[in-house]
């Protein structure tokens, strides 16, 4: 059950830190769902609740910009 509720809360931490971060970016929803998992992990073993949460977004925004910029060369993050 802990599996199944990380990965629904990765793929909205995931989505919600493609939307803070500007641009489109094709980045495929296992690579979203990914990035969500780890920011959601990061944010988890350092603060918890709502803050946590956030923090968890700003992480994934950083991330989906690091990985988009990987990805593509000539994006800015």
């Amino acid at each position: 059950m802990f599996i199944v509720g990380l990965i629904i809360a990765g793929l909205i931490i995931g989505a919600l830190g493609r939307l803070v971060h500007p641009g489109a970016d094709p980045m495929p929803i296992w690579l979203t769902l990914a990035i969500g998992v780890a920011a959601s992990l990061v944010a988890g073993v350092l603060i918890g609740g709502v803050i946590g949460f956030i923090l968890a977004v700003v992480i994934a925004a950083v991330l989906v910009g690091i990985v988009g910029n990987m990805r593509h060369g000539s994006r800015t993050i």
